[in-house]
């Protein structure tokens, strides 16, 4: 079975350095990823763009609008990426950079970052970055859920704000970035209640195979992430997404498997990524 990740990083942020050496196990490089997707089949992969100008200031007021990906100076060929958006550096000249940004192929969406920004996201400082996303039909992700920073304020990552902002846009889709954990029931509710929003499965557990272990056989933590999924019923609307370098990649896999049925994987796992993100799949040189 092809995979799409449709939530991963590619970016120099000192953090996702620290993770991936010290609590995931995993070579947060360009070669450790070519490794890590040709053992479990990714076709594809989309990265977040998040951009730091100081080590270990993530998130970073400072970075410049549109945030890329800059683990390394060239992006690989087989990634696509969503720009990301600091509303502190949302000035007109930044919307003109956006607009220029989305109209590279390899640009597929548009990321937002509520909880590590003190923002709502229907603050009309985004408005801008709404009308473009519906012209150029780019769908937005949105961070949604606790933070990977104590800095983050919660009040603005609570899926139940992507409701109004959907029922306003609703001729954009939304992506609920990792299912709004710990707010699974909210996010099942949102998704259920709009026809335009969909939410990845990416960042559910951060750690290297052995957390993965012991949180497989949590039966409170499993049995919380069905009951989101159950309700929803729903599952033309998820999409498998990791989270890489913050997750191990091959055990997460299995555990995204284990609580999906199966008759459903093919669409989580690749064809609604493809489908959300109107994706045409790059041939990949592992």
């Amino acid at each position: 079975m092809k995979i799409i990740d449709a939530h991963m990083h590619f970016s120099n942020i000192k953090r996702f350095v620290n993770t991936a050496e010290q609590i995931s196990d995993v070579n947060y490089s360009e070669q450790g990823l070519k490794e890590e997707y040709s053992q479990v089949n990714v076709a594809t992969a989309i990265a977040m763009g998040i951009t730091e100008t100081k080590q270990k200031k993530f998130p970073d007021c400072e970075a410049e609008t549109p945030m890329e990906i800059d683990l390394v100076p060239e992006k690989p060929e087989f990634l696509y990426y969503c720009i990301g958006i600091n509303p502190y550096q949302l000035s007109a000249t930044a919307v003109e950079q956006i607009e220029k940004k989305l109209q590279n192929n390899s640009v597929i969406g548009i990321k937002l970052y509520p909880g590590y920004y003190p923002f709502n996201i229907y603050d009309d400082i985004y408005r801008p970055v709404y009308k473009l996303a519906k012209e150029y039909n780019k769908p937005v992700v949105i961070h949604s859920g606790s933070t990977f920073s104590y800095k983050g304020e919660l009040k603005y990552s609570h899926p139940l704000n992507i409701n109004q902002l959907a029922t306003e846009f609703e001729n954009i889709n939304f992506i609920i970035a990792h299912l709004g954990d710990p707010w699974i029931m909210d996010s099942a509710a949102v998704i259920d209640n709009s026809n335009n929003v969909y939410a990845d499965l990416s960042g559910l557990i951060v750690g290297d195979q052995q957390k993965i272990e012991e949180r497989k056989d949590q039966k409170l933590f499993v049995d919380r992430l069905k009951q989101g999924l159950i309700y929803n019923d729903c599952y033309d609307k998820l999409l498998f997404g990791s989270d890489w370098p913050l997750v191990a990649l091959k055990p997460y896999i299995k555990f995204i498997k284990n609580i999906i049925p199966t008759k459903h994987h093919a669409k989580v796992f690749y064809k609604n990524a493809q489908d959300v993100f109107n994706l045409f799949e790059k041939d990949n040189d592992y």
